[in-house]
């Protein structure tokens, strides 16, 4: 199991774990198991049935970037959206008791990011990788390739190259579509195109992007909004399809669920 620290969501962990006392075996992330005086793993470590991750889609994410292997996860909802976590914290004991007796996975495409000329190892990117301006203000000019042929040049704040699943997060308030996680693709969002005709693009996910940055503009590349490195001038970037991610199948409707929380958070 994995939380943030608070004391809200810590109570919420403790009474999961009050649950399945006797029926299975609990271990804790590190740091969340020191604050219990519980003996805990890191996450890279952990070789379990399935991940209970109870927080925000950050604390999902930052899970994901650390899981060595494949591990199914389950999100106990304790951030503002939670579009990653499927469970709310008041049904997370009725729906770990239920899995107990057995779960199914849901599969999530992820993406591969190369830096061009290095192997330098970066986590897949569950939402999005984007390739932004480090300095507010100033413009990237940059090149865009789908399997070697050009798509696109353009000067802009930067770009989202986003997953099914990203749709939902930077890529839509980009102005991207929103996407069912089942579409095997890629969208392809320009932030602030210097460019009229720049529009949003899917591609299948099969393809090869390629990303080259021209000029000395200062650049930034970030995955999930959990994992940053500089790019320097001229450097040039590779996405491909990723190992996927699985989640723990949980009975809702997406599109449903996905209406009520932007409803939600556009009434706050």
């Amino acid at each position: 199991m994995v939380c943030r620290g608070e004391p809200k969501t810590v109570s919420v962990l403790k009474e999961l774990i009050e649950c399945v006392e006797g029926s299975a075996e609990v271990i804790l992330e590190e740091e969340i198991a020191y604050k219990l005086k519980m003996q805990g793993m890191r996450i890279e470590d952990m070789d379990v049935d399935f991940l209970i991750c109870v927080g925000g889609d950050g604390t999902i994410l930052r899970a994901l970037h650390s899981l060595k292997s494949p591990i199914p996860v389950l999100g106990i909802n304790m951030g503002a959206i939670g579009f990653l976590a499927a469970v709310q914290p008041k049904d997370c004991i009725p729906v770990l008791t239920e899995l107990l007796d057995g779960f199914e996975v849901e599969r999530r495409e992820r993406l591969s990011v190369e830096l061009k000329g290095k192997k330098e190892r970066m986590p897949y990117a569950m939402n999005e990788a984007v390739v932004i301006t480090s300095k507010p203000g100033k413009m990237l000019h940059f090149a865009i390739f789908l399997d070697d042929e050009g798509l696109e040049e353009l000067r802009a704040d930067g770009v989202i190259f986003a997953t099914p699943t990203g749709s939902t997060a930077y890529a839509m308030s980009a102005g991207g579509p929103i996407v069912d996680p089942k579409v095997n693709a890629t969208l392809i969002v320009p932030i602030a195109p210097f460019k009229l005709s720049a529009r949003p693009t899917v591609v299948d996910i099969k393809r090869r992007i390629g990303l080259d940055l021209f000029g000395v503009k200062d650049a930034e590349l970030v995955i999930d909004g959990q994992f940053y490195m500089g790019l320097e001038k001229e450097d040039g970037i590779s996405i491909t399809r990723g190992e996927p991610a699985f989640f723990v199948k949980v009975q809702d409707n997406h599109f449903l669920k996905l209406g009520d929380k932007l409803r939600s958070e556009g009434g706050k």
